[in-house]
């Protein structure tokens, strides 16, 4: 007889994270570059492009914040404390967008709606769960 209860998933699964940073107007998006910029100073994270037109499953302007598992005790905080007003998603990179995105993601503050029907449930056999996190910024000073 098998055991009903779920079984608990290894933190291993969690290739890296990403944080979305949403905006709405160019008020925000200075905000946003404001973050932006005090995050480059202080975390080894890969800052992606700015996306001042939806993109994704986002229903809002954005950037995305990619770093790796050791720097999330330090980044979210940081987030927590600097965001300023801003909606901010968290989500690990694991198998699967879908439950990234929607089910294990944590939200600061307003909690955005997000199109789940161009987010794979699964990722296909042999596809990489992401792409390696490539640091772009040279952090100059601590959180």
């Amino acid at each position: 007889m098998s055991d009903p209860r779920p079984q608990a998933r290894s933190l291993a699964g969690i290739a890296s994270y990403h944080a979305h940073v949403y905006f709405d107007g160019p008020a925000q998006r200075e905000i946003a570059a404001w973050i932006r910029e005090r995050i480059g100073e202080r975390f080894p994270v890969q800052l992606g492009r700015w996306h001042d037109k939806l993109v994704g499953p986002h229903s809002r302007p954005m950037y995305q914040i990619a770093f790796d598992v050791a720097v999330f005790p330090k980044l979210v905080p940081w987030l927590m404390l600097n965001r300023q007003g801003l909606a901010v998603l968290v989500h690990p990179n694991t198998d699967s967008p879908y439950d990234d995105h929607l089910i294990h993601a944590l939200w600061l503050g307003e909690m955005l709606p997000l199109d789940d029907s161009v987010l794979p449930r699964k990722l296909k056999a042999g596809e990489d769960l992401i792409d390696p996190v490539k640091v772009n910024t040279a952090p100059k000073m601590e959180g």
